[in-house]
């Protein structure tokens, strides 16, 4: 494969303005050698520190990988660790994951910096390790049964990383150090847990170009989660090591990447804390990371040889950039687009049975559709009369029925259509026995307001948005983590004589949480 020199130079020069912010980095390696080692703007626009190539970025959920390695670096059995990791959830009631299934996103735990938001942490709150702990111990259910399904969950990693500091007797940033980063070179590495504060004094910004950048806050504490700072230089290391080890299928990186299954043998998309996914009709491993004032994406097509990183301390899309140059690379155009399809018998709202989600399609631009029911928007394209479909989901209208596929979470489902006039007698103060936490529902001036409250703190309160019959929704936008739960779905369920006394509180990282009515 000849790449074009200069189609890459050109996309490589519009990155800065095309995602613009304070600063950022980019790397493009091939056939184990480096193309492009580029960085611009601030680590810190007020002390005007330079962003370079050794300027620490927080990775954030790339760490995952990392993890994994870790793990089967220690352990090739992974599963001689369940008895370790059942003894940190004494309190679950049904059946228990095992390691591999935290490893996958497949271990029905909800995530717990969504669970945080229902104990009531303040946005910018102090989130500590103790927190944690105190949150994951408490778990008495699961969201559905271990390896059935997918979902993303940063607890899961932190659950393997302490695990792998109680067995080594190490504190996990050393065991990252000799065991992962110093075989690959990577020098400038490290576990950043403390997400108020990074190595070198990098800043996180958040903000635009048209509303201005301002220093990001955070102060939530994790470890194998998210929990790696590391430079551009460490990245092109870490993707330099990927290439040479390639043809060792004993390789960390070649068995992190190797097929991962769900239990009834349906192929995941997600395993080791790597994305399973194509580009340009090639297969791929790749990852992403957030946190208020960080973004970061990274991927590798093992067939074309082709790893490309970026780094940016501010909020702008970090796939974007890989996703052109990987194009620019390959000689690739964007797809051309579908003739338009009738969007009328998608549009409208509907509840997904199984997981309790409130579910919203809407007509998009360009004949597509715009599908609510993960933790952010998806644009679907028409590909038939009857379908619509990204490269994450498929809706079919089928017998009068919307069938919607998820592949990658390994779910099959008919959406049930809940229109219709809201209730407003809801009214109350509801308690989760489980997590031992309140939501309050006000009707202020006519209005409902909802709101959180547990050991974390009390939720503001949320003008609640309603979704036909008994179901509202409580915004949340803005969470400890960047990644927010986005609405929650606020089912309400009536007792014999009319009167509500309970509801489900679900959204996709945290679903079907009991309440029961308590004033």
């Amino acid at each position: 494969m000849t790449v074009s020199t200069a189609a890459l130079d050109h996309v490589l020069a519009a990155v800065p303005q095309r995602y613009a912010g304070p600063g950022g980095a980019v790397a493009v390696v091939k056939d184990g050698v480096v193309l492009a080692r580029h960085t611009w703007g601030w680590a810190d626009a007020e002390r005007r520190i330079p962003f370079t190539p050794q300027t620490i970025s927080l990775i954030c959920s790339i760490s995952k990988q990392f993890t994994c390695a870790a793990l089967l670096d220690q352990f090739p059995d992974p599963t001689v660790l369940d008895g370790d990791l059942h003894r940190r959830l004494p309190l679950l009631e049904c059946e228990k994951p095992g390691i591999l299934d935290l490893a996958h996103n497949q271990s029905g735990l909800r995530d717990y910096w969504a669970v945080a938001m229902l104990y009531g942490a303040p946005v910018e709150g102090l989130f500590t390790r103790q927190d944690a702990e105190r949150i994951i111990s408490r778990t008495r259910s699961l969201h559905f049964s271990p390896g059935t399904r997918y979902s993303y969950v940063n607890q899961n990693f932190r659950l393997i990383s302490d695990i792998l500091e109680e067995r080594a007797g190490l504190d996990f940033g050393t065991i990252l150090r000799r065991r992962i980063f110093d075989p690959a070179g990577m020098p400038y590495a490290l576990l950043n847990a403390d997400t108020s504060w990074v190595a070198g004094g990098t800043v996180g910004y958040e903000g635009s170009v048209e509303a201005g950048f301002r220093p990001a806050v955070n102060r939530i504490q994790w470890t194998g989660d998210a929990g790696i700072g590391a430079s551009l230089d460490d990245m092109i290391a870490w993707e330099q090591h990927i290439d040479a080890t390639r043809n060792d299928p004993e390789a960390l990186y070649s068995r992190l990447s190797a097929p991962v299954t769900f239990r009834d043998g349906a192929a995941a998309s997600y395993g080791f804390g790597l994305a399973r996914t194509q580009f340009f009709g090639r297969d791929a491993t790749c990852h992403g990371g957030a946190l208020r004032g960080f973004r970061s994406f990274r991927a590798y097509i093992p067939s074309e040889r082709i790893s490309v990183v970026t780094l940016f301390n501010h909020m702008a899309d970090p796939r974007g950039p890989v996703v052109d140059i990987l194009a620019a690379m390959l000689g690739e155009d964007a797809p051309a687009p579908r003739a338009n399809a009738d969007t009328g018998p998608f549009v409208g709202q509907y509840l997904e049975p199984e997981t309790g989600i409130a579910t919203r399609i809407e007509a998009a631009a360009g004949g597509k559709l715009r599908l609510d029911f993960g933790h952010g928007a998806e644009i679907l394209s028409p590909t038939g009369a009857d379908n619509f479909a990204s490269a994450s989901v498929r809706l079919t209208r089928r017998n009068g029925a919307l069938h919607m596929a998820r592949a990658g979470e390994n779910l099959s489902t008919t959406l049930t259509p809940h229109e219709g006039e809201p209730s407003v007698d809801v009214d109350g103060v509801f308690r989760s026995d489980e997590l031992g936490a309140e939501v309050t529902v006000i009707a202020a001036g006519g209005t409902l307001y909802g709101a959180f409250s547990g050991f974390l703190g009390q939720g503001a309160m949320q003008l609640l948005q309603s979704f036909g019959p008994d179901c509202w929704l409580l915004p949340c936008p803005r969470a400890l983590d960047h990644t927010p739960p986005g609405d929650w779905t606020l089912h309400f369920t009536r007792d014999g004589s009319g009167r509500v006394d309970s509801l489900t509180v679900g959204c996709w990282l945290a679903r079907q949480i009991v309440y029961r009515r308590v004033g």
